[in-house]
């Protein structure tokens, strides 16, 4: 079994034949950071997929008339950053049962966001292998914008050679 407190590849770290077990994760293990870097063009793509159009979001004049620095990134791109972190770590054969976020600060485009989790619980239930964990984003300065949480559900090793 894997030390705790070590890092966890993400899936898109490991070739693609490799899946995460529930027996290879621990309390306390953190997931390797994803790191993001949203750009204005981005922001318009998410505008376009969501229907979000504040101008906030792509117009600087309008955002600075309301008091802003500039264009921030969209709150709900931010935490799909996160699903993608998530996914990413149990690979193909693991499955999302519950992903929430809160949003504690604004992200700018250009800015480097760097995704991270840890492992804050393990157990079985009803035959599912389910693992918790805290999300979270950071922007450049250290500041952790969006939290969340997500509980998933992974593949257990039915004998050695898996």
């Amino acid at each position: 079994m894997p030390a705790a407190n070590h890092l966890i590849p993400a899936y898109g770290d490991k070739a693609m034949s490799e899946q995460l077990y529930y027996e290879d994760v621990a309390q306390g293990d953190k997931i390797t950071p994803l790191v993001k870097q949203p750009t204005t063009r981005q922001l318009v793509m998410w505008a376009g997929a969501s229907g979000d159009y504040n101008p906030i979001h792509y117009d600087k004049d309008f955002a600075q008339s309301e008091g802003l620095p500039g264009v921030i990134v969209h709150g709900q791109l931010v935490g799909c950053f996160l699903g993608q972190l998530i996914t990413d770590w149990i690979g193909d054969q693991g499955m999302v049962k519950r992903l929430s976020c809160s949003y504690r600060g604004m992200n700018f485009p250009g800015d480097t966001l760097t995704c991270q989790g840890k492992v804050t619980k393990k157990y079985v239930t009803g035959g599912e292998h389910c693992v918790e964990c805290d999300l979270w984003v950071e922007n450049p300065q250290g500041e952790k914008t969006v939290s969340g949480q997500a509980t998933v559900v992974l593949p257990a090793r039915s004998s050695p050679d898996n």
